[in-house]
């Protein structure tokens, strides 16, 4: 069997972690699932996909962005504000596109 690709696995995974999630409003249960923990195991190359996925939906990412990059565009006062965070690494996207040299 082939290896699935990155958005193959991705696009399987991310609507099993939202469908399974939907109605749950523990964070940790919502961050440690079992798909979702696959998502942040794919590492870099899913942030695109995730960041993408955003753009459409606002939606709790902000901790597997967080462990896959190392960064943390969200302002202390956006904490519990899906939008808000959702928007601030939406920005933090853009910000990488600039090239520096």
């Amino acid at each position: 069997m082939a290896k699935e690709d990155t958005r193959a696995l991705f696009n399987r995974l991310a609507p099993q972690w939202k469908d399974d999630t939907e109605y749950v409003s523990s964070s940790s249960v919502i961050v440690n699932h079992s798909a979702y923990q696959q998502i942040i195991g794919l590492g870099q190359e899913v942030v695109p996909l995730i960041l993408e996925d955003l753009a459409k939906t606002p939606d709790h990412w902000f901790v597997a962005l967080r462990i896959i990059t190392g960064q943390n565009p969200a302002k202390l006062a956006e904490a519990g504000d899906v939008e808000a965070i959702a928007q601030a690494w939406l920005k933090w996207r853009r910000s990488q596109l600039i090239v520096k040299y």
